[in-house]
C-alpha cells in the first residue's frame, strides 16, 4: 500500500531531517531532538524530557486525569521501592518482569581508602533487596490487604501518576527507555463482573476516547492473546494504533487481574452474605510512549505535526518589520490578536525575535508542530489583512485582520478533525485480509512493516509462536468489534488449517 508520508518526501536543507521514506527510524530519532521534545541523558537508556515535550505530556495528563476522575477514580501515591519478596509472590508476574528489574542492594557510599573516590560501603548491605518500581501491583496489593475488610470498602478506585524503571537494553526516546513516566490505575472489586466492567470502562471511556478525540489517532480495541497478556492477569484489553511506517504500536492496556494478586497478598473481604472471599482486581496504564505514538502517526519531513488539543502552543504569531517603526506596528497588532486568542482559551505565542528571519521562524515553529501560524507584516497591516498558515497541510490563506482571531480559533477544530481523518484513511488503506499462508508470508516479507493484516488463527500459543518465528508478525489483538462484518465469521487458521473463531490482527510492532 502507498504510504502518504513518503510521497514527495525529501531532506530539507535547512532542517536536516532524514527522509522518512528511506530512514524512518533516523527521521524519528532526529525529530524528537530537533523538535525540542526530549534529549538523551548521561544515564544510559534514560531521557531528559524538555519543556516543550513535557508541556505536551502535561496536556495529556490533564485530559486523562479528568477522564479518570469523571469515572470515579482518585489519585494517590505509592513507594518507588518494592521489597524483592513482594515481587515473587505472584509467579507469572515475577517471571514477566524479572529480567527488567533494577535492584537496590546497599544504602550507603563511603570514601575509597585506596583513593579511588566513592565506593559502595560493604557494611551497608540491605537485609532484603529493593526493586525499583517496574509496576506497582505488588506494593499496592500489600497495602490494599490492610485497607479492605468489608464489601463496604469496595470498590476501591485509585490511580497514581509516577515513574517506573524497566532495564531495557535497546532504547529509543519516548518509545522504550529505562525510565519513563506513566499513570497506573489499581482497583479492587467485590465481583468478577464489576472488575470486568471497570477494565472495559477504562478501555472505552478513557483510553480509546483519549487516543481518538485528543491524539487524533484511530485505534482498534481488542483482547490480547494468552501469549501477549500482562504477566499475572486473567486477561488484557488493549488499544492498538498504526504508525506511518506500517507498524503497530500498543497505545494502552487495561488488565482484568481476577483474584491473582488478592490471593498472593491475602486480600479478603466479608461479602454481603457475611462470607470471606478474595477481592477481584484490575490494573491499567498509559505512558509517555503516547508521545512517540503521536509523532509516528502524524508527523512529516518538516517535523512534528501535533493535534491542536495537545499542542503546547496552538497559534504562533510572527510579526515582521525591518525597522523600529514597522516592528512597533506589527508587534502591537500581534499582541492585540494574542490577547483575544488567550481570552478564548487558545495557547498562543508571539515570536518577536529580531535576529531571526521570518523564514527561520516559520521552519522553527513547523518543526515544533504548532497547528496555526499567523504572519503579520507592514504591507499586510496597510491592506488590513494577515496570512494564516496551517501546519497539517501547509495551506495558506489571506484573511482580514478583523477575522484573524476567529479564523485561527476555528481552525483548531478543523485541523484536529483533519488529522484524525487522514490517519483513519491511512489505516484503512493499509489494512488487508489474507486467507492462505502464501499470502500471509508475502505480506510480511522484508524488514519493514506491513500494516494491519487480518487472518484466521487456531487460538493456540504454539501456532502464535510459530507464526512469529517465521514472519516476526505478532497478534496485536483479537478485535472486540470487527473492523468488517466478515471478520467475525469462522474460518481456517492461516498456518495450520484448523478451525478459527474469527480473524485477528497481525502486525510487526514496536
Amino acid at each position: 500500500m502507498a504510504n502518504p508520508l513518503c510521497q514527495n518526501a525529501r531532506v530539507s536543507s535547512n532542517l536536516g531531517l532524514p527522509n522518512p521514506k528511506e530512514d524512518f527510524s533516523g527521521w524519528y530519532n532526529e525529530l524528537v531532538v530537533k523538535a525540542d521534545l526530549a534529549d538523551h541523558s548521561a544515564v544510559r537508556g534514560c531521557m531528559v524530557i524538555k519543556p516543550h515535550g513535557y508541556a505536551l505530556w502535561e496536556l495529556m495528563q490533564r485530559a486523562l486525569d479528568d477522564m479518570f476522575k469523571a469515572t470515579g477514580h482518585v489519585n494517590a501515591y505509592f513507594p518507588l521501592f518494592i521489597p524483592k519478596s513482594f515481587l515473587s509472590r505472584e509467579a507469572d508476574h515475577v517471571e514477566g518482569f524479572a529480567k527488567e528489574c533494577a535492584v537496590v542492594t546497599h544504602y550507603r557510599l563511603k570514601a575509597d581508602p585506596n583513593g579511588g573516590g566513592l565506593i559502595v560501603d560493604p557494611e551497608a548491605k540491605l537485609e532484603e533487596e529493593l526493586i525499583v518500581r517496574p509496576t506497582s501491583e505488588t506494593v499496592i496489593w500489600n497495602t490494599y490487604a490492610k485497607w479492605i475488610q468489608s464489601y463496604r470498602d469496595l470498590p476501591l478506585l485509585i490511580n497514581q501518576w509516577a515513574n517506573v524503571v524497566r532495564w531495557e537494553m535497546r532504547t529509543r526516546l519516548f518509545l522504550r527507555t529505562a525510565e519513563f513516566l506513566w499513570q497506573e490505575g489499581h482497583t479492587a472489586h467485590a465481583t468478577y463482573e464489576e472488575a470486568e466492567e471497570e477494565a472495559l470502562t477504562i478501555l472505552n471511556e478513557c483510553y480509546a476516547r483519549f487516543a481518538e478525540e485528543w491524539m487524533a489517532v484511530p485505534v482498534v480495541k481488542g483482547l490480547k492473546s494468552e501469549n501477549e497478556k500482562f504477566a499475572g492477569a486473567d486477561h488484557t484489553y488493549c488499544i492498538e494504533a498504526l504508525t506511518q511506517d506500517l507498524r503497530a504500536i500498543q497505545a494502552g492496556t487495561s488488565h482484568h487481574l481476577g483474584q491473582n494478586f488478592a490471593k498472593a497478598f491475602d486480600c479478603k473481604f466479608v461479602n454481603r452474605e457475611n462470607q470471606l472471599e478474595y477481592v477481584y482486581a484490575t490494573s491499567w496504564g498509559v505512558s509517555t510512549r503516547l508521545i512517540g505514538t503521536l509523532i509516528m502517526a502524524h508527523s512529516d519531513e518538516k517535523g512534528l505535526v501535533c493535534p491542536p488539543k495537545l499542542a503546547p502552543i496552538q497559534v504562533v504569531i510572527v510579526p515582521m518589520g525591518r525597522d523600529d517603526a514597522t516592528r512597533e506596528r506589527t508587534h502591537g497588532a500581534s499582541d492585540s490578536m494574542a490577547a483575544e486568542l488567550r481570552a478564548q482559551g487558545v495557547r498562543v505565542k508571539v515570536d518577536k525575535r529580531e535576529k531571526e528571519s521570518p523564514g527561520f521562524k516559520y521552519n522553527y515553529w513547523e518543526m515544533r508542530g504548532v497547528p496555526v501560524r499567523i504572519e503579520v507584516g507592514p504591507r499586510d497591516l496597510d491592506a488590513g489583512t494577515c496570512v494564516i498558515a496551517r501546519r497539517d497541510n501547509g495551506e495558506k490563506q489571506t484573511v482580514a485582520l478583523a477575522e484573524a482571531v476567529a479564523t485561527a480559533a476555528r481552525l483548531q477544530t478543523e485541523i484536529q478533525q483533519a488529522i484524525y481523518d487522514r490517519a483513519l484513511a491511512f489505516r484503512e488503506a493499509n489494512t488487508r485480509r489474507v486467507d492462505t499462508w502464501e499470502e500471509f508470508e508475502a505480506a510480511f516479507a522484508g524488514e519493514g512493516g506491513a500494516g494491519f493484516v487480518l487472518a484466521h488463527w487456531d487460538g493456540t500459543g504454539e501456532t502464535e509462536d510459530a507464526i512469529a518465528d517465521k514472519t516476526k508478525a505478532t497478534i496485536r489483538c483479537i478485535p472486540l468489534q470487527p473492523l468488517d462484518p466478515g471478520d467475525a465469521e469462522p474460518g481456517r487458521c492461516v498456518l495450520t488449517g484448523k478451525p478459527s473463531k474469527q480473524r485477528v490482527i497481525f502486525a510487526k510492532a514496536y
